[in-house]
This record gives structure tokens, sequence and C-alpha cells, in this order.
């Protein structure tokens, strides 16, 4: 049985400003990514890869969000904090096949810009239907191998010297700061993992983004340049606020940072991205915009026949 400390060094003010702060961010959440989830699904102006992709993005966001703040919710008032061994092993599990589906999807969604933008001709013949159910699956089973990777290595050291867990999940590292062996062969397989998982995909995507904003550069059109500027756009402002603080917490032997700092780096990718993502997908883009509009008018009519 392990104990999640959670918040409780803070001060009562500060802990209820979180509660809300977790509470709305939750909803937000909830609200926004379902409300892509079912656009792309009943408008058929949506039925193209980037959107399936944003799709699978949201569907995976809102696994990630609800594997970590509900419990960090119950925490706040006074019960929940402790969590079984098996109950950290599952929380472990769904934490890090979401979040290592969110790292693949924003790659296939920056290769996805790039075939769309740098060769429009072999677009729909490369992108079809049966290629993106394809690459999910496999971005699923890599996602579920690589997390059931990570649970034998960290899960099978002992945890005698202590089950305080100072996180408000069970992330790699509070488990590894508490295990009572060397954790160093651990570590290095999971900083492989870690590398194939974040390091390799942010690669891919520079890459991507460099040949993207050359051949936008090259359009004649300011029309054009400006509707590839707010695509791509919107999608790197996701990838480097999720990468550059998965970086920051995952790529690394030892822990530099407090368990204060690892609890504000962890909200970044745990919370405010799947919180931001819906509004930096949506605010900007007509066709998503025009279908969630849409979306609410059906739902307003479907009401009003119940009626």
């Amino acid at each position: 049985m392990f104990l999640l400390l959670g918040f409780s060094d803070l001060s009562l003010a500060a802990q209820t400003s979180l509660y809300v702060f977790f509470l709305l961010s939750y909803l937000l959440s909830v609200i926004g990514n379902g409300l892509i989830m079912l656009a792309v699904t009943f408008s058929p102006r949506l039925h193209s890869p980037m959107y399936f992709f944003l799709k699978f993005l949201s569907f995976s966001e809102l696994v990630l969000i609800s594997t970590t703040v509900p419990k960090v919710l119950h925490s706040f008032l006074g019960v929940g904090r402790t969590i079984s061994f098996i109950g950290c092993a599952i929380q472990f599990l769904f934490f890090m096949v979401s979040a290592a589906c969110e790292c693949a999807i924003l790659t296939v969604m920056a290769f996805d810009r790039y075939m769309a933008i740098c060769h429009p001709l072999r677009y729909t013949s490369v992108m079809t239907v049966r290629f993106c159910y394809q690459v999910a699956f496999c971005i699923f089973i890599f996602a579920t191998v690589n997390a059931m990777i990570e649970i034998i290595l960290i899960f099978r050291l002992p945890y005698c010297r202590s089950h305080l867990i100072a996180h408000f999940f069970c992330d790699v590292p509070p488990m590894m700061s508490i295990a009572c062996a060397n954790t160093l062969i651990a570590q290095i397989y999971l900083l492989t993992l870690s590398v194939s998982v974040i390091m390799l995909p942010s690669i891919l995507i520079f890459c991507s983004y460099i040949k993207i904003l050359t051949s936008i550069f090259l359009l004649r059109s300011a029309e054009s340049r400006h509707k590839a500027f707010v695509t791509c756009g919107s999608h790197l402002v996701s990838v480097i606020i999720f990468f550059g603080t998965a970086m920051f917490v995952h790529l690394r032997l030892d822990n530099p940072f407090s368990p204060y700092e690892d609890r504000m780096l962890a909200l970044s990718y745990c919370v405010i991205i799947p919180t931001i993502n819906p509004l930096i997908y949506s605010l900007k883009n007509n066709e998503m915009k025009e279908a969630i509009r849409k979306l609410h008018l059906k739902i307003v009519l479907f009401k009003l026949d119940l009626i």
C-alpha cells in the first residue's frame, strides 16, 4: 500500500486554489476533448486523416487526465490518498500508454502536415483510411508494450524504505526515489525507452517542420501561407509544451528537481496540455468551429423533439 502525498505539504489556501484548478481543468478537458471527438465523428467534412488523428489525440488526453485528476480531487477532500500496489501499477499503465500514444500521435500529425504541404499530389495516395487505422493500431501496440516494460522495471523493485510517494500520482521519478535497491540499471533501461518515446519523435517532428516551414515560405498565395501557418502553428505550440516538459522529467538519470518542482512540471503534461489542446486545435480552425456549432444545433433540436 502506498500513500500519495500529493500537495499535502502546501497551505490550506494553496490546496483550495489547486482543487479549484484541477476541477475546472478536468471539466474543461472532458468537455473540450469530448466535443472534438463528437464533432469529428458526426461531421462528414472532418473525415480526413488530420482530424482522425486529432480524435485519437483527444481520446488519449481524456484517458491521460482521467487517470490522475479524479484521484487528486479525492485526496484534496481528505480521502483516497492511499493506493494499493496493484492500483498504482494500473494507474501507471494507463498513464504511460496514453502518454506514449500522445507522443506518437503528435509525430504522425506532423507527418500528415508534412505530406499535405510538401507533397500534396501524393497526400491522398499515402494517407489512406486503411493507412490511418494501421498507424493507430501500431501506436497503441507500441505504447502498451513500452508501458508493460516500464512496469516490469519499476514494480519489480523492492519498496521497503518508505511507502510515501511525494507526488500526486504514480510517476517514474517518485517511484524510483523510494525504492530500496540500486536503481541504476533500471534507470538506464527507462532512459533508453524514454529516448525512443520522447526524443526520437521530437527529432522527427522538428525535421518535419523544417521542411514544412521551407515549403510555406515558397507558397505564392498569402492566404495559403496564412492557412498553413494557422494549421501548423497550433500543432507546434502543443508539441513544444508537451515534449519540453516531458524531456525535463524523464530524460535524466539523476533528479535535480525537488518534489515540488517535479509536481509542477508534471502538471503541464498531465493537466494543462489536455485542457488547452481542445482550445488550441479549435479556436483558429474554422472547420472545427463550424462542426461544433452544427453539433450543438443537433443536440438542441434533439432536446426539442423530446419535449
